[in-house]
């Protein structure tokens, strides 16, 4: 006789969060949005989220532990739903709305993604016109065979687009900020001391050093203290930020994590934001969590960053996880990068 439910488990990167949530097999596979909304780019850093609704009665059982007492719930004066992230590691896991008693739950953090396939289905973009870029939703439109459709519902009360309006609009500064607004700073472009220097020769392209280096990242660090199966990174040196973050990095209402040894990553406290990301062997280099940015051309800040679209970065860590996904996020960067003209590799030291 064969189960009619299937028991999912999940854990956050420092494993202060673990629950399992029991679904029935007639529900599966839960389908997966992927939010676009600068609400949830601002919320989490990431280029967007990726949620899956639960039915009606699953929510998490906490493994103890563990339990809500080791989240953070971020509700803004506008939503309907509380989200919680882990006060730790900074992870997200999802937004509750208590009213209707329904979670909707980050899918990124689950196991079952490396083991079984027919659990999630990747099914649509939501608010892809929150940005004029539409971000990335512009690089994946197929996931496993499926196309992702475009839906932008109208029943926020809060603007879910993202125009940054004067002194955000700004060429010679970007306002990078978390959507509490408790993380706030601007980045300059590339000085030219920097630019002359030998890191000027590392860290820019030779084809536009008006511009910083960018990447697509799906390492499973990130993955777990993101909650998202992608985030995109910006690197950028120290210097050039105003204000400067102090030494341990912290700007603001940000709260530092140490992933490992020697990498340290910020994120902020109240509504959960990734900011940054820094490691010993270049402490002068900040990678910036690119979902911040308030870029007037878009979530993808073409003016300002020069992505590199021919690879990922941690390939193999996203296609073990997830295959599908990570397959055509890799090749829609490539296609994406070809019709701009600016196929570009580079190495991320």
């Amino acid at each position: 006789m064969t189960s009619s439910n299937k028991v999912l488990t999940a854990s956050c990167h420092c494993h202060s969060v673990q629950f399992t949530i029991n679904v029935p097999i007639t529900s599966l596979p839960l389908k997966v949005h992927l939010c676009h909304c600068s609400i949830c780019r601002h919320t989490h850093g990431t280029p967007c989220t990726f949620h899956a609704r639960l039915p009606s009665g699953v929510e998490p059982q906490f493994i103890p532990p563990s339990g809500l007492a080791n989240l953070t719930g971020y509700k803004h004066a506008t939503a309907l739903s509380t989200r919680y992230f882990c006060s730790t590691c900074g992870c997200h896991i999802g937004d509750h709305i208590p009213d209707d008693g329904i979670w909707v739950i980050s899918n990124a953090i689950f196991d079952a993604n490396k083991a079984d396939h027919g659990v999630w289905k990747f099914n649509t973009h939501l608010y892809p016109d929150s940005a004029p870029d539409g971000g990335l939703s512009a690089l994946v439109s197929t996931v496993d065979e499926h196309h992702l459709e475009l839906v932008s519902p109208k029943h926020f009360s809060e603007p879910i687009a993202d125009v940054p309006q004067g002194d955000e609009a700004n060429d010679k500064e970007l306002l990078a900020q978390c959507h509490c607004g408790g993380v706030s700073f601007h980045i300059s472009r590339p000085q030219a001391e920097f630019i002359a220097s030998p890191a000027g020769q590392t860290w820019l392209s030779p084809t536009d050093q008006t511009k910083w280096l960018a990447c697509m990242d799906l390492c499973d660090d990130c993955r777990l203290v993101n909650g998202t199966n992608v985030i995109g990174w910006m690197f950028v040196p120290v210097n050039h930020l105003s204000p400067n973050p102090s030494p341990d990095l912290l700007i603001g209402s940000s709260k530092a994590y140490r992933s490992t040894a020697d990498v340290l990553r910020t994120f902020c406290r109240t509504c959960g934001a990734t900011v940054f990301y820094s490691c010993a062997d270049r402490p002068e280099i900040v990678d910036i969590a690119v979902g911040l940015l308030k870029a007037p051309e878009g979530a993808m800040a073409e003016d300002w960053v020069l992505w590199r679209a021919a690879r990922a970065s941690w390939p193999e860590d996203g296609l073990q996880y997830h295959a599908g996904f990570s397959r055509a996020l890799i090749e829609g960067m490539k296609q994406w990068g070809t019709e701009r003209g600016q196929l570009q590799d580079f190495v991320i030291p």
